[in-house]
C-alpha cells in the first residue's frame, strides 16, 4: 500500500514528528504494538518507545517499518531529519557539522582517537560511554555518527585524509574485540579511492599538534575552514592566519607520517601480532 507522502516544514522539531508520523502508520494500518512487532520483528517495546519520541531507532528498524508500511521512503526521511537535527547539539558542534555536510574534502589529525566519520558503532559507543554518555543520549549520539560516517561511503564522497597518532591505535578498549573490529574497518576504509589513512608512528619523536586534535574543512566556496577539539572546548577557526599556523604544523606532520601504503602495513601488522599474542 503506497503512501508517499512529501515532508513539509513544520513548527513541529524533527524527532517529535518522527515519533507522530511513526504512531499514525501503525494506527492505520491498525495493527497493536504487539501485532506490529510480530510482523516486522524486534520487541513491541522499542516501537512504543519511538512513537513516545523517547529514542529514533536504529537504520534497520526503520527501514524494516517504511518498507511494512508502504511509506516509500518517507518514514526514513523523517528519520534522517530527526537523526540530523542540529539543534540537540552545542553551538560549535552544529556549526561544524553544517560545514563537514557541505564540504567537498577534509583532512584530520587524530590525537587520541579514531575520527567519527571512520569510526564503527562498537567503538563510538565505548568511547562515548568512557566519555559519560549512557542510556538514550548514547544511542543518539552513536546513531549521529554513524549517519555521519555513511557520507564517505556516497556516489559524491568528498576526499577525507586523516593521520592518526600511533597511540590512537594502540589504545585497548575493554572489549578487545572491538579494538581489533575498528583496526579492520580503518584498513578497509582506506582502500577506498576517497579515503587516505597515515600513522604518526612515536618514532617520529615531538611534533607540532601534540595537544590538538583537527580537522580541516573545505568548502565549495575554497575557503580553508578547521575545527579543533579537546575535552573541555571545541572551536572553528575561520581566521586566515590561525588556519596557515595549523595547516602548516599539519602539513609538517604529513611528512613525518608513514604513507598511505606503509600505514596500511602498519595497521595490518597490529592486528597478526594481536591474533598471535594469547593475552587477547
Amino acid at each position: 500500500m503506497s503512501q508517499r507522502r512529501t515532508v513539509t516544514s513544520r513548527s513541529q522539531e524533527p524527532r517529535a514528528r518522527f515519533a507522530e508520523e511513526l504512531k499514525a502508520l501503525r494506527e492505520k494500518s491498525g495493527d497493536s504494538l504487539r501485532q506490529l512487532s510480530e510482523k516486522v520483528g524486534w520487541d513491541f517495546s522499542l516501537f512504543g518507545k519511538m512513537e513516545n519520541g523517547h529514542t529514533l531507532g536504529s537504520a534497520d528498524v526503520v527501514q524494516a517499518l517504511d518498507q511494512y508500511f508502504g511509506a516509500d521512503t518517507f518514514l526514513v526521511t523523517l528519520w534522517e531529519l530527526a537523526l540530523g537535527d542540529q539543534a540537540q547539539y552545542k553551538d560549535q558542534y552544529r556549526t561544524f557539522f553544517q560545514l563537514e555536510a557541505e564540504a567537498l574534502s577534509m583532512w584530520h589529525f587524530g590525537l587520541n582517537s579514531v575520527p567519527g566519520v571512520l569510526q564503527t558503532r562498537e567503538y563510538a559507543t565505548e568511547v562515548l560511554a568512557a566519555g559519560g554518555m549512557q542510556g538514550e543520549e548514547l544511542a543518539r549520539h552513536v546513531e549521529a555518527r554513524l549517519n555521519r560516517g555513511a557520507m564517505l561511503l556516497a556516489e559524491d564522497a568528498p576526499r577525507f585524509r586523516t593521520i592518526l597518532y600511533e597511540s590512537v591505535l594502540r589504545l585497548m578498549l575493554r572489549d578487545e574485540k572491538v579494538w581489533r573490529q575498528q583496526l579492520e574497518h580503518l584498513l578497509t576504509m582506506s582502500r577506498r579511492p576517497n579515503v587516505t589513512v597515515q600513522v604518526l608512528p612515536f618514532s617520529v619523536g615531538p611534533f607540532g599538534m601534540m595537544n590538538t586534535e583537527a580537522m580541516f574543512l573545505q568548502p565549495a566556496d575554497g575557503r580553508s575552514v578547521a575545527y579543533t577539539e579537546n575535552d573541555l572546548h571545541g572551536e572553528v577557526i575561520v581566521e586566515g592566519s590561525q588556519i596557515e599556523r595549523l595547516q602548516s604544523a599539519y602539513d609538517a606532520m604529513r611528512d613525518l607520517a608513514l604513507s598511505p601504503v606503509e600505514s596500511r602495513r602498519f595497521i595490518g601488522e597490529m592486528l597478526e601480532e594481536a591474533q598471535c599474542d594469547p593475552s587477547i
